[in-house]
């Protein structure tokens, strides 16, 4: 038995080595590597950050911010995404990035690069994120961008880009997002965007913006955030058709010297933040009430008049109604205050400084939490008795600055100091160090002027859409910016262990990165300003604090191959002690087996039907020779990958249960976590961890994949060779679950 063992190890290392060797074989196109030289050629690189660009195959040798993907059946590999955020390069932009045919992500952010945007950009019909913000860029919006087909996210802010915005925009029917604020673009803004079918976010505030705003905006069939201050729309108004905007939650037209009345916008159902303060706007205030969500109205430095209206009375979200500097009298309303819950850190601030306000009510009596500004009022001359003394003295509204303690109520030892470690302040586990990571993040359009009620749910929102326990997120600070943009500095901390492993930071890096996540709307979109690594630095040496290599994590992982191929040798081996022979079964009346390993559940068929809604096809996330894999949620809410045998794929009973023990025990932080198995009648099932699947890390679980070569199913060079291929150069998680 010994002796058919090692024969059996024998034919596995021979069946593995060479496919091994195919694989890392593979290399990138050719022309694509000419392109990278060309861009490189192109840079000033100071702190050496491209210095391995020099070295071997872009794929294979570890470029730094170079991902890599096989196409098709192409025999080379592509570049996929350029990821060169935060690099301090300067230069000018190749315009041979054009020849990276397969190029989905252009990621330049916060370098300093000068000179025009290529036009050839709009020849790479690939491309999904053009992220450019952040650099000197100069010269015109090029109109080749608006071949761009696939293109979701457009961002140029914050650069020096002149000229007009190209009406040709209107044909990128899948871009979402078109960020162009902060640059001195000229020209009215082209009232053919308002065509395009799924526009979310219009930011294109302080540029050199004139003529009239487009009246066509009221058709925007998905438009959320029009955010337009600090142009000059001399001598127009606000349309009132913008009424019927109906997906509208934020529209900001501040300092836009905008003239004529405020249109009515009570009929748009979710709006939540209006600011057309300081324009020449005239007349009353219209006096049906807004939406019951809205957080911020902002009408002040205009030349309104009349009277201010009650419709600001019982909006339970009203954060700030903001009158300042216009021509109302009238009484000072004593109500605005009613529906409003105003405890703990929940505030409202009503500035109606700078008004002719003659008038307050007798029973004038504030909460608490709300700050009545009357400065500059006639009212502030004659109180009538009331005491409004401090009302009357000069203010002006502050936005909250929040910097949270660090530390524990408990006496705790300091931590080692080997690494970057911390307390986390909201460790279920008292005293308990850890290392974090540092991440950077603005909000560029929030609906809301005051952060702190809504820090909780920002905590839940954020930890939800990255996968993480809420006490694992620590907003450390976070300052109010022109914008107003809400800036803070994050901490992520491990789940109840010291250290993240690689591929947590991986995964984390690649979704806030690559905008794989949407914030609630009320915080509007984000953007990444840094994701520092501190002392995971080492791990990564060419991935300076922003960045990680696909490429680099490939060669790592083909390092883990070889060493699980080590390993196979001895699982071969009881293995073969075990089984003369593999054995399939079409139809079989089988008793159920147990297996009583600590963590591995047993589960019903029935249990795995309800988890997938009855295996439902659209929970399924990918087919292979053994079967399909379903994604399911437990009972317990625990989110699954169930991987369901198909009939032609059954085991016998024992082998079945000599490979759930075999996947019990062998633990490795490249491998996917086994929850349990299901082996009822006709009905194999093993349900994995499918948050650690779904990582872009991505790492297919060896230990079965040894395991099915050992019972005979890849004994093919061909198979084989799919499968390492696929372990190395890391696909997206429906390709791998399809060749598993």
């Amino acid at each position: 038995m010994a002796k058919f063992g090692g024969a059996l190890c024998a034919v596995i290392l021979v069946v593995l080595l060479p496919c091994l060797d195919v694989a890392l074989g593979q290399s990138t196109d050719p022309s694509e590597v000419n392109a990278l030289r060309a861009i490189k050629g192109r840079l000033v690189d100071p702190m050496s950050n491209l210095k391995n660009w020099n070295r071997g195959d872009p794929c294979r040798s570890n470029w730094t911010g170079v991902f890599c993907h096989k196409v098709n059946d192409d025999t080379f590999l592509h570049v996929t995404e350029l990821q060169l955020f935060k690099r301090n390069l300067s230069g000018t932009l190749a315009p041979e990035v054009s020849l990276l045919s397969q190029l989905k992500t252009l990621d330049f952010m916060w370098n300093n690069l000068t000179g025009s945007i290529p036009k050839e950009i709009g020849n790479i019909t690939t491309l999904k994120l053009i992220l450019l913000n952040g650099n000197q860029l100069s010269g015109i919006l090029p109109d080749e961008i608006s071949n761009l087909q696939n293109l979701n996210r457009l961002q140029v802010d914050q650069n020096q880009l002149f000229g007009p915005i190209p009406k040709s925009f209107a044909n990128l029917r899948s871009v979402k997002h078109i960020h162009m604020n902060n640059n001195s673009l000229s020209g009215s803004i082209p009232s053919e965007l308002s065509r395009l079918p799924l526009l979310l976010h219009l930011l294109v505030d302080h540029n050199n913006l004139s003529g009239p705003l487009p009246p066509e905006f009221a058709e925007a069939p998905a438009l959320k955030i029009f955010q337009a201050d600090n142009n000059n729309f001399s001598g127009s108004s606000i349309p009132s058709t913008y009424s019927n905007i109906s997906t509208l939650l934020k529209l900001s037209l501040r300092n836009c010297s905008l003239q004529g009345a405020i249109p009515d916008l009570s009929s748009i159902p979710q709006l939540g933040y209006l600011d057309i303060s300081w324009n020449q706007l005239t007349g009353p205030i219209p006096t049906n009430k807004l939406a019951s969500n809205i957080t911020t109205i902002d009408l002040s430095h205009n030349m309104l008049n009349g009277t201010i209206p009650q419709n600001f009375s019982g909006l339970p979200n009203l954060q700030i109604l903001s009158l300042e500097d216009n021509n109302l009298d009238g009484s000072v309303p004593s109500t605005i205050w009613n529906g409003i819950t105003l405890t703990g850190n929940r505030s409202l601030v009503l500035d109606f400084q700078n008004n002719s306000l003659k008038k307050i009510p007798d029973t004038f009596d504030p909460p608490p939490n709300v700050t009545v500004m009357l400065y500059g009022n006639p009212v502030c001359g004659d109180t009538n008795g009331v005491l409004i003394t401090n009302m009357c003295q000069p203010m002006s509204v502050d936005q909250q600055t929040l910097k949270k303690e660090q530390g524990s109520t408990f006496s705790c030892q300091p931590c080692p100091a080997d690494k970057t470690y911390e307390y986390n302040p909201s460790s279920p586990i008292p005293c308990f160090c850890a290392v974090p990571l540092g991440v950077g993040l603005r909000l560029k359009s929030p609906g809301i002027t005051d952060f702190r009620p809504y820090e909780d749910a920002f905590d839940i929102n954020l930890t939800s859409l990255l996968q993480l326990f809420l006490y694992q997120l620590n907003i450390e600070h976070y300052i109010w910016e022109v914008g107003p943009r809400l800036n803070m500095h994050l901490k992520i901390f491990p789940s109840n262990s010291s250290l993240f492993n690689t591929s947590e930071i991986v995964r984390l890096r690649h979704i806030l990165a690559g905008w794989e996540i949407t914030l609630s709307d009320v915080f509007g979109p984000y953007e990444l300003l840094n994701f520092t690594l501190g002392s995971y630095a080492d791990d990564f040496p060419n991935s300076a604090s922003t960045g990680l290599s696909k490429a680099a994590l490939g060669i790592i992982l083909a390092g883990s191959i070889a060493g699980a191929i080590a390993l196979s040798v001895v699982v071969t081996t009881l293995i073969a002690r075990r089984h003369s022979r593999h054995r399939t079964v079409s139809k079989r009346s089988l008793s159920r087996f147990s297996v009583k390993i600590d963590g591995v559940r047993c589960f019903t068929f029935d249990e795995m039907a309800i988890a997938t809604n009855n295996f439902d096809l659209s929970a399924q996330v990918g087919q292979g020779g053994y079967g399909k894999v379903y994604k399911g949620i437990l009972a317990d809410g625990a989110i699954v990958a169930i991987k369901r045998a198909h009939e032609d794929s059954l085991q016998g009973s024992k082998e079945f249960c000599t490979e759930i023990e075999l996947l019990s025990r062998l633990h490795h932080r490249n491998l996917v976590s086994l929850v349990g198995y299901c082996d009822e009648e006709d009905e194999q099932v093993k349900p994995f961890d499918f948050n650690y699947i779904r990582r872009k890390i991505y790492f297919l679980n060896i230990a079965e994949l040894l395991i099915q070569i050992m019972f005979c199913r890849c004994l093919f060079m061909n198979s084989c060779q799919m499968v390492l291929y696929v372990i190395i150069f890391l696909p997206s998680p429906k390709d791998l679950l399809v060749l598993v």
